[in-house]
């Protein structure tokens, strides 16, 4: 049976399909290739712990402002509670996390977000601890890396959600000024608020296979429009192609691309 065919193979139940190929799902077959299709190399969404595990050196990332957890500064009805939850869900204090590492022996310090958490929306404390990351790159002349999964700012933390997208844009431009390699790795989906703010400002933009990057999502943009978007659009072949993304990089390669990426940028040529 072709891969083509398998696309349209009809699931039985209890079992899960490859979105990619069709070929039924094996969690220990996935899990083994860093959460991706052996088939045909779909890239399912991935956790920060994860993504630590195989990018970093091993027991090289210390995390740092670990203890930050999000209030509720417009008194939203509710809002306590989907923290607790969202906590007790991802198993982390806020929608990202953040410290320093090496790769391949290279100094980094590295931010992973989690779409677990609340969608990986930009809250007061996400934005902070983004702009820890950038200004501590900035002070110790280290390479920042942060991997995005976002559906955009935090709605429920109202105009302090969105005032992250200056914030973080600002930490960004110290960064800049300061000479410091920025880089940005866009997971799926890269959405929103994140997408208009620090996501799109490193100095090399990579993405996963497949990932949906952009601002509003493509339902919103047909219904505004009101005409049919071109195949594949906003994923990340198609943000690549029209120049929003530099490279494309599979799972199996980035520790060599950052590492190569890291030292082509400290050894400026003269």
């Amino acid at each position: 049976m072709s891969i083509e065919s398998d696309k349209t193979r009809p699931e039985k139940p209890g079992e899960k399909n490859c979105p990619g190929c069709g070929i039924p799902y094996d969690e220990t077959a996935v899990s083994a290739a860093m959460r991706t299709c052996p088939a045909c190399g779909w890239h399912y969404r991935m956790e920060p712990a994860e993504r630590i595990a195989y990018l970093a050196d091993k027991d090289s990332f210390t995390e740092f402002s670990a203890n930050l957890r999000s209030l509720n500064p417009i008194d939203l009805t509710g809002y306590e509670k989907k923290l607790s939850e969202a906590e007790e869900k991802a198993r982390m204090k806020d929608a990202v996390v953040t410290g320093t590492c090496t790769v391949e022996g290279r100094p980094l310090i590295l931010g992973v977000m989690s779409f677990q958490f609340m969608g990986g929306s930009m809250g007061s404390v996400v934005g902070e601890k983004v702009c820890r990351a950038l200004l501590k790159g900035a002070e110790e002349k280290t390479p920042v890396l942060i991997y995005t999964t976002s559906g955009g700012a935090r709605m429920q933390e109202g105009i302090f959600s969105l005032l992250q997208m200056a914030k973080t844009s600002s930490a960004a431009a110290e960064l800049d000024k300061s000479k410091v390699p920025f880089f940005i790795m866009l997971c799926d989906p890269t959405t929103g608020g994140v997408t208009a703010s620090f996501a799109m400002l490193a100095d090399v933009i990579l993405a996963e296979p497949g990932a949906l990057i952009g601002f509003a999502g493509p339902r919103v943009i047909e219904g505004t429009i009101r005409q049919s978007l071109p195949e594949g659009f906003q994923r990340a072949e198609f943000q690549r192609d029209k120049g929003f993304v530099d490279t494309i990089v599979p799972r199996k390669d980035q520790r060599k691309i950052i590492s190569t990426l890291i030292d082509l940028h400290s050894h400026p040529a003269s």
